[in-house]
């Protein structure tokens, strides 16, 4: 059985932003030399997150209302969180997109349904933090 670890760092350049994380994922695999097993892909910070889905642009943009109608970012007072800080609502979104993803390993390839990709989503941004990717298998 082989393990495979790596962090990856982003510094987003707005408050809230979408990326697709894929090719580094697949990057890591490639490194890894794993054939058959599983990769754990997780937001390592509680105002971010990392899920799967498709990346198409009003998908993105649909989310982006979607989760400010959810847990606006303001008025800030609104949250008893905020006092110091002023990313309450970063917590809330971070909570309904999810920690981390888990994809199957098949034949040396990240086994995907149609149309999926793994995102990295950022709601506090503009300062370092980092996705973890665990690999093990085969």
């Amino acid at each position: 059985m082989k393990s495979f670890r790596k962090e990856l760092w982003f510094e987003t350049t707005k408050r809230r932003q979408l990326i697709n994380i894929t090719p580094d994922v697949e990057d890591c695999l490639e490194k890894s030399g794993i054939q058959e097993g599983f990769a754990l892909v997780n937001a390592m910070h509680i105002s971010a997150s990392v899920f799967i889905n498709d990346d198409e642009s009003g998908l993105h943009h649909d989310f982006e209302v979607w989760l400010e109608k959810l847990a606006p970012e303001k008025p800030y007072s609104q949250y008893k969180h905020n006092g110091f800080e002023d990313n309450a609502d970063a917590h809330l979104k971070r909570t309904i997109m999810g920690r981390e993803v888990v994809v199957a390993i098949t034949d040396g390839k990240l086994d995907f349904g149609p149309w999926e990709q793994i995102f990295y989503g950022e709601f506090d941004g503009k300062r370092k933090k980092r996705v973890l990717v665990k690999m093990i298998g085969e």
